[in-house]
This record gives structure tokens, C-alpha cells and sequence, in this order.
């Protein structure tokens, strides 16, 4: 499997291409189911597996936590040298509740979380720790604060940042910047092959599309990307997945043609087409991608270094 390399400095790490969501693990996927995902994907190559504090408080009896604990208890019994990224900031404080309820990104909520991840993880540093969701309520100096504290601590290794406006994320790292301390260095937001209409929300709630100007500014900077839902939720390939109305304009049917003309090509599915396609971008990108089966994960991996032509490129691109 190809790699990439996050962060810069001593906290520079070389991940593989691929990025394992974990989110599931731990509550609608079994343990055992989720051992063996894992392992698979280890095996293959992967070395960079994503998990978060609120993961997943939506599933029935979740509260937040059941991924990172699951993931502890594999790296307790196998340790296998991965990058393990997690995220804070929107973890419900009430059970049975939502984002309203989110623990947020106050220095006392940073450290708070910070330190339940740690824990659940069984780990002294947290590879690679993101915001979860943006917290208007707080002060961006506050927030970058206590993560950098966090980083000066030896409890996290590289920041990042998920689901930001584009100038909240500009505006903390200048804060870190002229502050002299670490900042965001890893992005991680919704991105596929097929554009969604920006006047339409996704109905998944929290989920923030990468814009073109997200990703110009990621580009001229350096910042890795990390895109969740490259496949969306099994839309390219499931007839009881549709797409959402987002999907719904002209665009989307071109797309898939020109996806369509390049699968039958390769010998591929569209899913790993589509994986290539975002592995092959002119900036680094990384796709997260969730597997609820080992079956499922295998068709990720088997595709994971297809390469297209510059011409199958240009014509996925061209494709409006």
C-alpha cells in the first residue's frame, strides 16, 4: 500500500494511503467482526486507523467512547505500530442527547476529553487529534491554546482540524502561528468523486463538504486531507443506498458515466475507482474509509494501488 506522510517535526509520521474509519466498531459491529477487520487491514499494509470520542452515540445504547474502547483493547493484545487518530469536542454530555449537548472546545472540555481518549486508548499520546466540530461559543486563542498545551505535554502528537469553516481554520492556525506553538497540520472533511449541490445540505447531520476553496487552501499550504465518505455510504454501488437530493442536478449523471467508462477499462468497481481517483489528486489526499465486513474491506484493499491514466483522469475530470 502507497503511504503519506502527516504532521512535520518530531511528530512526522508515515501513514498508509488508506485510512481505516473505525466508527462503528465497538457498537452496530461486533467485536469479533471488528478484530478482524482490523487485522485484515493491518495485514494489508495499513498503518492509519480513525476513531473519535463521540463515536457513536447515535447507535442504540451508544454513548460515546465504544470505538476508542474497542481499539484499546486490540492495541493492548497486538500492538501493531499503527497511527491511530481520534477527535473531541462533540461528544454529548447528556445521555440520550445530541450535538446540542456536544462537551465543545473550551480549554476545560479539551483537557477533559483529551484525557478520556487517552484512557479508552490505553495510549500515553494520542497519534493525531482532532476538533470534531467547530464551537462558536468559545474564543479560537482558547481552543488553540489548549491543544497546544496538550502537544507541549507529550499527550497528543499532531493536531488537526475537522468540519471548520474555511476562515476559522485560517484564523486558528495564524493564532497558533503567531503564538509561537503548535497548530493544525491534518484536515479532515466530506469528499467524493460525485459534487454535491452546496445549496442542499447532505442529511447526515455535522457532515461539512470540502469545498474547492478548502481544498485550494489545503493545497497551497501542505495540510494532508483525510475525506470521509469517499464512498458514500455505499451510493455508487447499493440500489438501497440512493444518493441524496444533493446529488440530484446534472452533474451527478456525467459523473457516473465517465466513472462507468473508466471501471469497464480497468477491470475495476466503481468504488475503487473512485478511491484511485482521490489518491491520485494533485494534493494530498487520504480516504477514510469504513468497513462493516472483512469482505468489504478486502474490495477497498484490492483496489487500494490502482492507478489511472492521465487520460482516464482528464476524463473523470472534464466529466461536469
Amino acid at each position: 500500500m502507497r503511504t503519506r506522510t502527516i504532521g512535520t517535526g518530531v511528530a512526522k509520521r508515515q501513514v498508509s494511503s488508506i485510512c481505516l474509519g473505525a466508527m462503528m466498531f465497538g457498537t452496530t459491529i461486533d467485536e469479533a467482526t471488528s478484530f478482524a477487520i482490523l487485522d485484515r487491514f493491518v495485514e494489508a499494509g495499513g498503518t492509519f486507523i480513525d476513531t473519535a470520542d463521540a463515536y457513536s452515540f447515535w447507535a442504540p445504547g451508544g454513548r460515546g467512547g465504544e470505538s476508542e474502547a474497542l481499539l484499546g483493547r486490540w492495541l493492548a493484545d497486538r500492538r501493531p505500530g499503527v497511527v491511530v487518530a481520534s477527535k473531541l469536542g462533540a461528544r454529548p454530555t447528556v445521555p440520550g442527547t445530541g450535538l446540542e449537548t456536544a462537551e465543545g472546545l473550551s480549554a476545560a472540555a479539551v483537557r477533559q476529553a483529551a484525557a478520556g481518549i487517552r484512557e479508552r486508548l490505553g495510549v500515553e499520546t494520542i497519534d493525531l487529534l482532532y476538533t470534531h466540530i467547530e464551537d462558536r461559543t468559545v474564543g479560537l486563542e482558547e481552543t488553540v491554546s489548549a491543544l497546544a498545551d496538550l502537544v507541549d505535554a507529550g499527550e497528543a502528537g499532531i493536531l488537526g482540524v475537522s468540519n471548520h469553516a474555511t476562515w476559522r481554520l485560517e484564523r486558528a492556525r495564524v493564532a497558533a502561528a503567531d503564538a509561537g506553538r503548535a497548530g493544525c497540520e491534518v484536515l479532515q472533511y466530506r469528499y467524493s468523486y460525485l459534487q454535491p449541490r452546496h445549496d442542499v445540505p447532505v442529511p447526515e447531520a455535522g457532515h461539512v463538504h470540502a469545498t474547492p476553496e478548502l481544498l485550494d487552501y489545503a493545497r497551497v499550504h501542505d495540510l494532508p486531507v483525510l475525506v470521509y465518505s469517499p464512498l458514500i455510504s455505499g451510493g455508487y454501488t447499493r440500489p438501497d443506498k440512493p444518493l441524496s437530493q444533493a446529488y440530484d442536478h446534472p452533474g451527478t449523471a456525467s459523473r457516473l458515466e465517465a466513472l462507468d467508462e473508466v471501471a469497464k477499462e480497468t477491470g475495476a468497481t466503481r468504488n475503487q475507482v473512485v478511491l484511485a481517483w482521490l489518491q491520485g489528486l494533485d494534493q494530498p489526499v487520504i480516504p477514510l474509509v469504513g468497513a462493516s465486513s472483512v469482505g468489504q474491506l478486502d474490495e477497498v484493499l484490492e483496489g487500494a494501488d490502482l492507478e489511472l491514466s492521465t487520460d482516464q483522469r482528464a476524463r473523470m475530470d472534464a466529466a461536469r
